[in-house]
């Protein structure tokens, strides 16, 4: 698919000055960003009685990734091929007008992170197409929060934004209630090397985004009494402290507990503490199989087990494959856990 679309010039005159940015690099100058799906593992408040709401933990993803190519184009030229062009394009808009730029761009998507799956996918693709543009004409991206902002990402969730920065393991802070930024990093903690992470994807209904997210949100029952500061002494006590240590027994147990309170929050939106049908039976089945943590990424219908070692990842994802083949199918993807962010690439070359 591809997709043509002319930036906003009224909205670039309105929009604050660029950071840093300058001319345009050269024609034959390409970016390549390369950006890992992201796994959120559950929010830790939704009352915000203290004055910030959600907050919560997630991490990269050893897969699927996200990969696009960006090269400047002439003011008024913004040029999209791949999957989810037309959503490539409204970014770039977002990102020339909100630094007041008047060039252009071509993009190509040389693979993308499947939609609607659980996995942040347009978090990764807009960041993506943000760092992209922001080597190509100079724009100081040094800061995730500013980065997010300018293609109006991280307005709930910040883990998707920090994940593409940083990598590993992330703990966020929520928003405050009175300030439209996105949520802070609190803790990015780099996974053991010997941790194995098996995702899978199956063949489902897919999970809620956009408007019906923010209706499903806005549906929600208030948490029972004292289950956020649960949550939170769980991520604190039990959770961060053993992740440093590299004791995967105590993490798997901590970020289970979390998930199992999560669901109960978001039942009545899903259908179940889990996405009823494949996703509520590949939790249970990879539990039982010997993963260590498992659970569902947002809305799903992505779901995730925890293992220790090549050979347990190896295993469990084998048992994942059949079980899937069993029925209406899916991708499955493991491996270590993605420790570093979104790496960033510049040649001199044409598109292909």
């Amino acid at each position: 698919m591809t997709t043509r679309q002319r930036p906003d010039d009224a909205a670039a005159a309105r929009a604050p000055a660029a950071v840093g940015g300058g001319a345009p690099a050269p024609d034959d100058t390409v970016v390549t960003v390369e950006a890992p799906a992201r796994l959120h593992f559950g929010m830790l408040d939704l009352r915000g009685a203290l004055g910030r709401v959600f907050g919560g933990i997630g991490a990269a993803a050893p897969a699927p990734t996200l990969l696009l190519e960006a090269r400047a184009a002439p003011a008024g030229t913004l040029d999209a091929e791949g999957d989810d062009a037309a959503r490539v394009a409204e970014f770039a808009r977002r990102f020339l007008a909100f630094h007041a730029l008047r060039g252009g761009a071509r993009f190509v998507v040389r693979r993308a992170i499947p939609p609607h799956s659980g996995l942040g996918s347009g978090t990764q693709l807009a960041l993506a197409v943000a760092r992209a543009l922001a080597e190509l004409y100079g724009v100081d991206a040094s800061d995730p929060a500013r980065l997010a902002r300018a293609v109006a990402r991280a307005r709930r969730s910040a883990i998707g934004t920090w994940a593409f920065a940083r990598g590993g393991f992330i703990l966020e802070g929520g928003r405050r209630r009175d300030r439209d930024a996105p949520a802070p990093l609190l803790a990015r903690i780099p996974f053991p090397a010997s941790w194995r992470c098996v995702v899978a994807v199956p063949r489902a209904k897919p999970g809620v985004s956009d408007e019906a997210e923010n209706a499903a949100f806005a549906s929600l029952p208030p948490p029972g009494h004292g289950e956020a500061e649960h949550v939170a002494h769980v991520v604190l006590m039990a959770l961060l402290p053993a992740l440093a240590e590299g004791d995967l027994t105590t993490f798997g147990e901590a970020l289970s507990e979390v998930q199992r309170v999560n669901g109960r929050w978001f039942a009545t939106a899903q259908g179940g503490v889990f996405a009823p049908g494949p996703s509520e039976e590949l939790v249970r089945r990879m539990g039982e199989w010997g993963a260590a943590g498992v659970g569902q990424s947002s809305w799903g219908p992505a779901v995730y087990g925890i293992v220790n070692g090549q050979e347990a990842g190896e295993s469990l994802a084998e048992h994942v494959r059949a079980l899937l083949a069993a029925g209406d199918g899916g991708e499955v993807y493991a491996g270590p856990f993605a420790n570093d962010g979104a790496q960033v690439t510049r040649a001199t070359r044409q598109f292909e």
